[in-house]
């Protein structure tokens, strides 16, 4: 059974929090309580991309990476979200990880889910796009799950090699019935 979770979206100031480690500071400024491994150092770099992402346009914190957030346990199991919101072509690009502690729970295919939904009931999302290491199989078999198709490779400086799939958003929409799918 996949869990149910939602994407719990944070503010310049608790990116800035996160990205120096500062998980009292960064509680603080949450809407919900956060982990250990949200503010250690797997993390950080991700925090830190977001909150210069947050000074150069604040209205990007609605799209870019929060918290996956469990509802039924109140309980933070990992990060989730898009790298920036619609860009003039209408895509967005996602990007995840679940604290090992929570991993083959279902976090990330509900994570996934979740953030699908929220770009087909967008009018400005067009294309779903995620960029997966070659030898990552469990996010490969994910992104297969849902549809994504592979469109190209790219280097990504963090991570290395990457294979690039995408997905129409239109296709996750929840106002089409499930016999047009």
């Amino acid at each position: 059974m996949t869990p149910l979770v939602r994407i719990v979206h944070l503010t310049g100031p608790a990116f800035h929090a996160l990205a120096r480690g500062d998980l009292a500071a960064a509680e603080a400024l949450s809407p919900v309580p956060l982990s250990d491994f949200l503010a250690g150092p797997e993390c950080r770099g991700v925090w830190a991309f977001r909150a210069r992402q947050a000074d150069e346009d604040p209205e990007c914190a609605g799209w870019v990476t929060g918290v996956i957030w469990d509802e039924q346990q109140s309980l933070a199991v990992g990060r989730a979200g898009f790298h920036a919101a619609p860009d003039a072509a209408g895509l967005v690009e996602i990007g995840y990880a679940v604290e090992a502690a929570h991993r083959r729970q279902g976090y990330a295919r509900a994570a996934l889910e979740a953030l699908l939904r929220r770009a087909a009931d967008d009018p400005l999302v067009k294309t779903v796009r995620v960029s997966i290491a070659p030898d990552n199989v469990a996010s490969y078999s994910l992104a297969a799950h849902y549809g994504f198709v592979k469109v190209g490779e790219q280097w990504d400086e963090e991570d290395g090699r990457e294979i690039v799939y995408e997905v129409p958003a239109d296709q996750f929409s929840r106002s089409r019935k499930a016999s047009d799918r």
